[in-house]
């Protein structure tokens, strides 16, 4: 099982900046994708940016020059840097990886969320 610790939440005004890491414990396994998700109060679980392992990026159209994803693939890390925040971005980020397949192994695993509270 892969554990994935997140951390780097935290309460901010309007037009700050946060950035957010997780850690994926170590791993035989091709890491696919890392990415990071968020859970608003009362929506839906959204995706708010991807790696994958060839280099290339996804965004939400809502962060999409704001908030930029990097990865350490050597230390498993992926991390956010979240700039010019605004209260709709307050939510739980939950960090997410996608690994390469084996039987009876899950291939997807899911951190516990890190709390982000924009003020305005």
């Amino acid at each position: 099982q892969m554990r994935l610790v997140e951390s780097g939440g935290g309460m901010v005004q309007a037009g700050e900046s946060l950035r957010l890491s997780c850690v994926a414990s170590a791993t035989d396994r091709t890491i696919n994708t890392m990415a990071w998700h968020r859970r608003a109060p009362g929506k839906e679980r959204e995706l708010v940016a991807a790696i994958h392992n060839d280099g290339t990026t996804n965004y939400a159209d809502s962060v999409k020059g704001r908030f930029t994803i990097s990865s350490d693939n050597a230390n498993y890390t992926v991390y956010l840097q979240m700039d010019s925040l605004r209260p709709e971005d307050t939510a739980v980020y939950h960090c997410y990886v996608q690994v390469s397949p084996r039987p009876y192994s899950p291939s997807e695993y899911w951190g516990r969320g890190t709390r982000v509270t924009v003020s305005s």
